[in-house]
């Protein structure tokens, strides 16, 4: 055992499937906790040791200015799962989704890691770090996705130890790729075993929700936005999570395959519907976040963050109804003790 202080989050409209049911599995030896966030269309209840369901009248019930201000059946209820665990003390929070368990690569990370230090300047795609397959994670552009072919670490990058709070794994079987990959290749893929790596400021790759660790000097930039689309609101998010990283002095880490997806029902069309303003998008809004002016230090980030939107704003990649929801948010982890300067 790790930590007593860590805790898991999912959002999830269903009963416990295979997937939670293994994860609860593996968080019972590390006394975690599992928080269920539901929504408008449930669940009621969530029968299964090691839980907490967080219901929708429990959410609006508490004392956080965000709470009523999110959107219903959507995604980004998640945030309040997170305000949950940071205020009773999480030391590290998990978060996934209800069709990802774990395989044996699993483990609760440190903040503190060993990886390989990717330094050039641009965009990186991690995928082809751990895989030689033509692939690339949703939210990495387009025009990249050859260009970076030759863009891997194995091999070449030099290790180090780093300060990494916010760390991503890779998934198998169904990785999170985009709408254009499942529609055109569509296979299941299991990633081969290689070093992590953690990518230096100035070096771009999206990371989501699905196998994520965060540790409190990141807790501000777990929020997700609403007023984009549900297959860009982690994206995004991993965009501004990033700069502010650099800011800090810290970086992400990707490491290899922790979790076997068994992929829920999609709509591809729609999905790739969803991801059009990305598609579109993503290299400005990396543009944009590299060219704003933050402060150095861990003690900005929430200044930082806040910053970050303010820009997206005024750039039209977010609507100006984002930001009182990004104030809420830091206003609610300032009352639950983050110690935010705002």
């Amino acid at each position: 055992m790790i930590s007593s202080k860590l805790y898991a989050v999912i959002t999830t409209i269903q009963a416990p499937t295979p997937s939670v049911r293994q994860l609860c599995r593996a968080l019972r030896p590390l006394d975690a906790t599992l928080l269920i966030v539901g929504d408008r269309k449930g669940p009621a209840t969530y029968p299964l040791k090691g839980t907490e369901l967080l219901t929708l009248a429990e959410q609006l019930a508490q004392p956080l200015r965000l709470a009523p201000l999110l959107p219903l059946n959507h995604y980004v209820r998640k945030n309040l799962g997170y305000l949950t665990a940071i205020s009773r003390g999480a030391e590290c929070i998990y978060e996934t989704d209800d069709d990802n368990g774990p395989s044996a690569n699993w483990r609760q990370r440190s903040p503190v890691v060993k990886a390989r230090k990717i330094s050039r300047p641009g965009w990186f795609n991690v995928f082809r770090h751990f895989s030689d397959e033509l692939i690339w994670p949703r939210g990495f552009p387009l025009r990249e996705i050859l260009a970076n072919g030759q863009r891997k670490a194995r091999g070449k990058a030099p290790a180090g130890v780093f300060d990494s709070p916010i760390q991503q794994g890779m998934v198998d079987r169904h990785p999170d790729v985009d709408a254009i990959w499942r529609l055109v290749i569509g296979e299941d893929l299991y990633f081969r075993k290689a070093a992590s790596v953690a990518l230096m400021p100035g070096v771009w790759c999206p990371f989501n929700s699905q196998t994520t660790w965060w540790f409190p000097a990141a807790y501000p930039l777990l929020y997700l936005p609403s007023f984009c689309t549900f297959r860009m609101t982690d994206i995004w998010r991993s965009f501004v999570a990033q700069r502010c990283l650099w800011a800090m002095g810290s970086v992400v880490t990707f490491h290899a395959a922790e979790v076997l997806q068994q992929r829920n029902v999609h709509n591809l069309l729609k999905d790739f519907q969803d991801e059009v303003p990305g598609y579109l998008s993503n290299e400005a809004i990396c543009r944009a976040l590299e060219d704003v002016k933050l402060q150095a230090g861990p003690g900005a980030v929430g200044e930082n963050l806040l910053r970050c939107y303010e820009v997206l704003v005024a750039e039209g990649i977010f609507p100006k109804k984002e930001l009182p929801l990004v104030r809420a948010w830091l206003r609610d982890l300032k009352a639950i003790g983050q110690g935010l300067e705002l």
